[in-house]
């Protein structure tokens, strides 16, 4: 029976007087506070139902109400379809200009730099040996205003390249369809269609790459350049920052390199000449190949004539006398190197506090030829077979000079440097980054590391031909580019760790530390490979890459000197790190991936790499003097025909190395040891002297001079057309069959 609080009170009262103020708190007032809560609680479910309910109807009335008021606009038939098409179009537009706007601010972002000052600095550079290799940079004050040029030159340039420049604003699109059209017909590209104003953005901001992304860039480049800048100034840009050929920049330089006159007196066969240099430089170059110019230069005269710029008896007396280049010099300009180094010039003219330079720089002119030799000698012979179209290469020696650098195929059909701009998946050759922090870790050439399959966050790695391996060494993993190795020690002794030792050792791409990272798939450039691989050929220490060893003005007073500028390389890998990563590199030419980049009596190393698809092949090797990155590909990331690491580039690798170490001292691999040959026979070198190799021996170097000129007889050779006497046929066809059965003659099946 329930007890009645008003009893339990009196009671508590009479017997107990102590306890009535408890007995009084412990029971009225606890049920009254529980009944209190119960009914807030109701109330509180009352309230929202009552709000939920209220709204629904409300807003059921409103909409009903709006439906009301809406049917008053209702239109039907024709009217209707206009109407929707419009909303349709509205609706359409809104996405669309969201999405050119997120398509315009990486284009956009391009123009927040110093643009303009791109070329205000002109500089003289010097070879290692002080001789004159080029020139880059332009001082606008002293070029020529747009006004005070000819009108035949500014006629013949837009008659060739852009012959509504003054009616669009930034793309042509008639233009641009005509081209499409005419290049359908013709099944070929036979017309362009880009803009004056579209070559001068990718010229200033961009690069040649092929890409839709680059293309986009260039659209929204070209439309802000047409809001920002007048026609005259898009015109005059375009005039003094083209490449004309011959190492020239600009139509001013053009007319004193090839005509020896200021381009205010060029005469309209000339002008028309200069004109026709924008499409190709290297290919209508008047002191390269006269005969080309002077037909690409009729065709010029031919476009003013349809442009109705001139009549066809204005532009007679130019087809029958046409122009003639001066005399000059063959000498091939280090165009990729000049660019490269101009832009380190651009990053201390600040501080220089000089517009007019003369920066001597580490090129080395013979290495340099026997670099662009080594690419465009494999490329030209097996380029096709293995469709790759592009290659580049660095070469570092021991101290950190840059002595030879291979942007690319030809400067004059792109001046894209690929050595240096180019990010592209390093594949394997990213794996000794990882060794040498599991070498700091305590790991040797010796541990035995599961290459069994591993599995992270789903993502299950596979080795090349999907085989299967056991527990193997950490020597015979990277040897035989083991994929499951380096992913499983990544995993065991952190990823993060080896991006910022990568960074450590020179590499200035960004890096992520994905799982996939140890295969090489960030993007790295020619540059940065051979910067990080130089740290293992310079015994742990920094590489120091350096292109200017010192910047002076016109009267030689010294403004950048790089023995006092930059301090002493430090220590990135200890001396056991060093060891044992040198120690295994050194096998993989002897029975691994790259066995056709070892060279004849003296010990290299290095590590082959192929991305997936085939897209990109490289090999990155060293020895105790070089240290030389080698990258094949194409500039659209296009698969090439199944070319790995291990064969053009480790063959151009070897091709240049083997010339680099003629006669020079040579400089023992940091803690290997040297290469002794076996089977050679051996002469001593004097009295009391030890034996030499005969393989070790070298020749005296050759002048520049005489190495070009071999080199252009070697290149004469191989173009020269085969003789058909029976007796040389039979013996091109035993050499054919000797081919085929070698090393070489396998690579080609």
């Amino acid at each position: 029976m329930a007890r009645n609080p008003l009893l339990t009170y009196a009671f508590a009262l009479a017997f107990k007087p102590h306890k009535c103020d408890q007995a009084l708190m412990s029971n009225p007032f606890k049920k009254k506070r529980r009944r209190n809560l119960k009914t807030f609680l109701m109330d509180v479910d009352s309230t929202v139902d009552d709000f939920m309910y209220r709204s629904k109807a409300n807003g059921a009335e409103s909409w009903e109400n709006l439906v009301v008021f809406f049917r008053k606009f209702r239109v039907a038939g024709f009217k209707r379809g206009v109407v929707e098409l419009g909303c349709e179009g509205l609706t359409l537009g809104c996405v669309g200009m969201t999405l050119m706007l997120a398509l315009a601010k990486p284009a956009l972002e391009e123009t927040q730099k110093n643009w303009r000052a791109n070329q205000d600095i002109s500089v003289t550079f010097l070879d290692r040996f002080g001789n004159e290799i080029g020139r880059r940079g332009v001082l606008h004050n002293d070029s020529a205003a747009i006004d005070e040029l000819p009108d035949h030159f500014i006629k013949a340039v837009l008659a060739t390249e852009d012959r509504r420049f003054f009616d669009h604003f930034g793309i042509d699109f008639p233009g641009l369809t005509r081209a499409m059209i005419e290049n359908a017909r013709a099944s070929a590209v036979v017309q362009g269609g880009s803009t004056i104003t579209q070559q001068l953005a990718k010229n200033v901001f961009l690069t040649n790459e092929r890409s839709l992304d680059r293309k986009i860039k260039e659209a929204f480049l070209s439309l802000w350049l047409e809001y920002n800048l007048s026609k005259e100034e898009i015109l005059k840009l375009y005039l003094d920052r083209a490449y004309m050929g011959g190492g020239t920049i600009g139509a001013a330089a053009a007319s004193e390199f090839y005509f020896d006159k200021d381009i205010r007196d060029v005469s309209l066969a000339e002008a028309a000449m200069l004109a026709g240099l924008f499409k190709a430089p290297s290919n209508y170059a008047p002191h390269i190949n006269l005969p080309a110019a002077r037909a690409r230069a009729n065709e010029v005269l031919t476009n003013m004539v349809q442009a109705n710029f001139l009549t066809e008896g204005q532009v007679i007396s130019a087809r029958r006398k046409p122009a003639s280049a001066v005399e000059r010099d063959q000498v091939d300009s280090p165009d990729y190197f000049l660019d490269y180094a101009f832009e380190k010039v651009q990053e201390k003219a600040f501080e220089l506090g000089s517009n007019a330079l003369v920066a001597k720089t580490t090129l080395d002119p013979s290495l340099q030829a026997a670099a662009e030799d080594a690419v465009l000698s494999h490329l030209r012979q097996y380029g096709e077979q293995y469709r790759s179209d592009q290659a580049a290469m660095v070469a570092i020696e021991y101290g950190g000079a840059v002595r030879a650098l291979v942007g690319g195929r030809d400067y004059g059909e792109s001046q894209y440097n690929r050595a240096t701009r180019a990010q592209r998946q390093p594949g394997s050759t990213f794996k000794p980054y990882v060794y040498a922090y599991a070498m700091e870790k305590g790991y040797t050439p010796e541990t035995r590391v599961s290459g069994g399959a591993i599995t992270i966050r789903g993502w299950t790695p596979k080795n090349y031909g999907g085989r299967s391996f056991g527990t193997v060494t950490v020597t015979r993993a990277l040897v035989k580019s083991i994929n499951t190795v380096p992913v499983r020690i990544a995993a065991r002794i952190g990823r993060q760790p080896i991006v910022e030792l990568a960074g450590a050792m020179g590499v200035e791409a960004p890096l992520t530390a994905e799982p996939a990272m140890p295969l090489g798939t960030n993007e790295m450039t020619v540059m940065d490979q051979a910067t990080g691989y130089g740290v293992f050929m310079s015994g742990g220490y920094e590489t120091g890459r350096h292109v200017l060893t010192q910047i002076t003005d016109p009267t030689g007073t010294v403004l950048y000197d790089h023995k006092t500028e930059v301090p002493k390389p430090k220590r990135v890998l200890s001396e056991k790190a060093t060891r044992d990563i040198n120690v295994m590199l050194s096998q993989v030419p002897e029975w691994g991936t790259g066995r056709r980049s070892k060279l004849d009596g003296i010990k290299n190393a290095g590590k082959t790499g192929t991305t997936q698809a085939y897209r990109d092949a490289w090999f990155v090797g060293y020895t105790g003097n070089y240290v030389g990155a080698v990258w094949f590909g194409n500039d659209d990331y296009g698969p090439t025909r199944r070319l790995t690491g291990g064969r053009l580039p480790a063959m151009t690798w070897k091709k240049f190395m083997t010339y680099a170490h003629a006669n020079i001292e040579l400089r023992p691999m940091p803690y290997v040891e040297p290469e002794v040959p076996t089977g050679n026979p051996r002469i001593a070198t004097g009295a009391g002297a030890a034996d030499v190799p005969v393989s070790v021996l070298r020749q005296k170097p050759l002048s520049i001079e005489t190495a070009r000129a071999l080199l252009d007889l070697n290149r004469r050779l191989k173009e020269a057309p085969r003789l058909n006497a029976p007796s040389l046929a039979n013996d091109a066809r035993d050499d054919e069959q000797a081919f085929l059965q070698s090393d070489d003659g396998l690579l080609g099946r």
